[in-house]
This record gives structure tokens, sequence and C-alpha cells, in this order.
């Protein structure tokens, strides 16, 4: 099977080196990829977000099954493009992609679906933004309601900061969405759907803040891990049953159905979990943990949500392990990440590459602000994580910064469900 791979990421090299695994794939592709994909897959320097070039590129090689990895392609129809000509692709049309194209959007098939989520006030205008924050209440949640890779939300108790991030936005072009906040901890749930059928993927975890401790500005994560001792026993099947069947029936019930990757974002609330956000896509870096513990061939799994044929698929299977990714990110990521600089130590196995690129004489290159996702397995959490660390030890790239807080809480039993 030659499979096509779109995107440019840790996520889209962490997709390849599983779609590796996979004794039924004889050749992969990666358009554009980066130097880390280049060591598994040929690269082509496509653009996509541009639906012509990648019809072009998939003409050109014939794919048995494309994926798309990022989020903007799909938003922009590049599945579209490719299945009114005939391709497989793993990655939902642009009408069901909207489910994270438009928080609104996504508010308003929640509520017709009745799934848990919190309430929520949409804001177009500068004069809304006070009565929607006293509607809302302290911690304040404010969101850009388009595509902002990670970094359109600010949770804050200042009202001051969540005034100013809302006009930021409106004075973007975008509308806002003020919301309440949802106590408890976070999970990201991924569901590979065939439009009909979600079959669930591990529970894990990523850190979105910058800074130990959670503080800092939002990124677009800065690690990851799985599978998650925490969770409250049943929770996937809860999740399956309350939130990702009916919002799959609701989108197919508006002639949008969802095939491809559907991710919950979700807290674990005293009153259960409840949905933060949907993406339409392999979240980033929570693939890089999910994907490294599958032992089913992620190739045939793509394939059958592709194909509608997930109703009859196996019965998933997980290695007996946990995995830790953590991000090494470029000198003042999130804001104007520093690029061009030399990185070694990189060549080693679990080391996903990112934001990097080939210098003019071929040496590694720093190319965007999340540079490397260093990924380990271990027999445990705690063996996952010591693993993780040494590789990012072995990294060296100028002006580097990481978290160094990556699943410790969970490790040392400091996350508890709330309580009513």
């Amino acid at each position: 099977m030659r499979i096509l791979v779109i995107g440019s990421g840790a996520r889209e090299h962490a997709i390849l080196r599983a779609l590796r695994r996979d004794p039924s794939v004889t050749d992969l592709c990666a358009a554009p990829g980066n130097a880390g994909t280049a060591q598994i897959a040929t690269n082509y320097p496509v653009a996509p977000t541009e639906p012509d070039s990648v019809l072009a590129l998939a003409r050109e090689l014939h794919p048995d099954l494309v994926v798309i990895g990022p989020e903007v392609p799909l938003v922009h129809g590049v599945a579209d493009a490719l299945r009114d000509n005939g391709f497989i692709v793993f990655g939902p049309s642009a009408a069901a992609a909207r489910i994270e194209g438009s928080k609104a959007f996504a508010k308003s098939v929640m509520a017709a679906a009745g799934v848990p989520t919190a309430r929520s006030v949409a804001v177009t205008e500068v004069a809304e933004i006070d009565a929607a924050l006293d509607r809302a209440g302290a911690p304040y949640v404010v969101k850009d309601d388009g595509l902002a890779a990670g970094k359109g939300v600010v949770v804050t108790r200042d009202r001051a900061a969540a005034a100013e991030h809302a006009r930021a936005v409106l004075a973007a072009g975008h509308p806002v969405l003020v919301e309440q906040f949802l106590d408890g901890p976070e999970v990201s749930l991924f569901a590979v759907c065939d439009g009909t059928t979600a079959v669930p993927l591990l529970p894990a975890q990523d850190f979105k803040r910058v800074g130990d401790g959670d503080t800092g500005p939002n990124t677009g994560g800065m690690g990851a891990y799985a599978p998650l001792p925490w969770a409250p026993d049943g929770l996937v099947e809860t999740v399956q049953r309350a939130i990702l069947d009916p919002v799959l029936a609701e989108l197919a019930r508006r002639d949008a159905p969802f095939s491809g990757l559907l991710y919950a974002g979700l807290a674990i609330t005293a009153d259960g979990p409840q949905v933060i956000e949907f993406n339409c896509r392999f979240g980033d870096p929570e693939t890089q943990v999910v994907l490294e513990l599958l032992d089913t061939p992620l190739a045939g799994l793509l394939l059958a949500a592709a194909t509608g044929g997930l109703a009859g698929h196996p019965t998933l299977r997980w290695r007996d392990a946990s995995a830790v990714t953590v991000v090494v990110a470029a000198e003042h990521y999130p804001a104007s990440p520093v690029t061009g600089d030399l990185i070694t130590g990189a060549d080693a196995d679990g080391v996903l590459h990112a934001g990097t690129a080939r210098g003019e004489d071929g040496e590694l290159v720093s190319a965007g602000g999340r540079v490397l996702s260093c990924t380990a397995t271990g027999a445990d959490l705690g063996a996952a994580r010591d693993a993780a660390y040494a590789l990012v030890d072995g990294v060296r790239l100028r002006g580097s910064h990481h978290r160094t807080d990556i699943a410790a809480r969970a490790i040392a039993g400091q996350i508890a469900m709330p309580r009513r």
C-alpha cells in the first residue's frame, strides 16, 4: 500500500512512523514533510493548504490512501478535492471540519446533540464584551472562534486581560466565544470515525502552557503522556455514549458526516466529562504518545475509516506500556520563534521532527517554533518519562526551552477528580 501523508510537523512524523510498522505499507510519501520525515518517507515540496497542488501530487503518485494531518487543509477543502477526483482519503470534508473551524458551529452541534459542554456567549462587537464576561464569570475563558493553532484561548482571573484578548480577536476579524470555566483535569480523546462509527483510541493528556506548573501563554502543546493512571473507570465508554456517538449522528443529520479523526478535548468535572473543544484531526503532541502505544496496524485502521468499514474492524490492540513526549521549542516560542539555528542530537530513535529543515550545507537547522518531540516508552509512566527526558538531554539547540514537568503530577498521584 502506498500512502501519502499531508503535513510537516511531529504529528505527521509520528503518523509516518506508525504506518511504517504496518506490514501492508510498501511506500510512504510526505507533503511537504520535514527533515525527519525524509528519513522514512519521500518528501514532496507541496503547499498542503492548496487543494489544486495536493491534487496534482496525488495524480502523480497514485496513492492507495491519503492521510491529511493538519486542520487548515481540511477546513480549506483539500479532502473534498481529493475525494471528488476518486482518491481514498482519511480526513473530514470541509463541512465536517467546521467542528474545529468554528467553535460557534461546534457549540450548535453539541446543543442539538445534547452533549455536555460549557455555557458560552458569542461576541461580535466590542461593546458586548463586558456583558459576556459578567455572564460567564471568573475564571474567564475567552476563545478565538476561528483556527488559532492552539493559541487562541486565554484562561485567566484577570478581567482586564480577558477583555484585552477579546478585543484583539475581534480586531483580527474573528468572532469571540466567552465560556464558563470547566473545573477538572483535562483529557484528549481521539476517535477514528467513518461517518457513522467511532472507534476511540487511548486517552492522553497534553500540556498547553509554555512554562512549568502551567504558567505562561498557551502554545500548540509542550508535551503529552498516555495512558492516564488517574482516569475514572469507564471514561472512554461514557465519552463514546454521551459525546462521540451523538455528535456523529448530529453531523450526519446536517449532511456533514464526519470521516476522519475526531478529537474531543474534555474536562473531567464533578458532573462527568464535558467538552472543551473539538478538533478535526490528530492532536499534536498527543499523537506522538498515542500512536507509539498502538499495536494494531495503523494503515488498515485508517483505510477502514476512509472506506466506511469500521464496524467490521477488529478490536484495537495496545502495548502494555506508557509513553511520554517532551517538546523542545525554539527561542522565544510561542511569540516570535528564532529559526535557522544548528541542531545536534536529533538523530536518536524517538526524536520526532516538527520545525526542522536542512541548511545549505546539509546541516539540520530549526525551522519553526516547536522543533522536536522527544518521545519514549517504558514499562510504566516513570520509566517512559525518564527515557523521554534522556532524549531531551541529548539534543543541542541554542536558545531552546522545554517544560521539565511533563507527566510529573500524574506519577506523583497529584491529579484528583473534582467532587461535589
